[in-house]
């Protein structure tokens, strides 16, 4: 942490505890040709997921409004239903519906001892939020939510295509779902958006928690940066938020991996 060496206390896997997943939807009128092929792969994504009834998730939407259609549940055939009742309207407030759902859902006393997790489904950028990247990180980090960005805008790998550098939107959903520990996906065709549920679904059934007391025991609001290594598998990747907020009443700060 802050490049001090921290001594581990915990590490357990966490494959087995409840996971709680958000998914938010873009339905600004530019999605409107996709929206169908949005509306699929989510169900099928959820349906992949939800496998056990401890797990559960939530479906909302944002445009010029946002707007929660179905609240935290397990039964995929609410879920489905409220996604195949959503139309496309209106601009793109999606850094305030990321925001409002962590504050609202995220941070709940509910979600206490479970895995939160946010999937955010958009073909741009955000045209009319309130809020900005920086606030929606740190309340994504606060509320220990991996956020997972799909951006089916046609674009090739991280927003690189013939030869261009990325879009500073682009850069912007890379930033966002790096720093909460999650990752994001440029799609181009529909199977590319299956393929991106896929790996989310199979990163989130393959998690592990590293639990630790900081050694720099003062909670001065400050920023501090978590570098988790492994040195005896230099092969292998770790992800996890790149850090945390140091704010009371928190004692021992967990960074979650892949």
């Amino acid at each position: 942490e802050d490049k001090v060496s921290q001594e581990i206390l915990n590490l357990t896997a966490q494959s087995d505890l409840p996971l709680d997943v958000a998914v938010l939807m873009d339905t600004s009128n530019s999605v409107k040709p996709k929206l169908k092929f949005e509306k699929d792969a989510a169900v099928s994504f959820l349906q992949t997921m939800l496998t056990a009834r401890k797990d559960r998730a939530l479906f909302a939407t944002f445009d010029s409004q946002i707007e929660l259609h179905q609240d935290f549940s397990n039964r995929i055939d609410l879920l489905t239903k409220a996604i195949d009742k959503v139309k496309a309207q209106g601009e793109t407030k999606m850094y305030d519906a990321i925001y409002q759902v962590c504050e609202e859902k995220m941070l709940a006393p509910s979600q206490a001892g479970k895995r939160r997790a946010m999937v955010v489904i958009t073909d741009g950028e955000d045209t009319i939020s309130e809020r900005g990247l920086k606030e929606v990180i740190e309340i994504a980090q606060r509320s220990e939510t991996i956020v997972y960005l799909i951006s089916t805008k046609q674009a090739g790998f991280f927003g690189v295509q013939a030869g261009t550098v990325d879009r500073k939107e682009d850069k912007d959903l890379k930033k966002l779902a790096e720093e909460t520990g999650g990752r994001a996906f440029f799609t181009a065709e529909v199977v590319e958006l299956e393929r991106s549920f896929s790996a989310i679904a199979r990163e989130l059934r393959s998690q592990y928690l590293i639990a630790y007391q900081p050694t720099n025991d003062k909670y001065d609001s400050k920023y501090r940066q978590i570098e988790v290594r492994l040195p005896a598998h230099k092969n292998l990747k770790v992800r996890t938020k790149t850090g945390y907020t140091a704010t009371p009443p928190r004692t021992v700060t967990g960074a979650q991996n892949n």
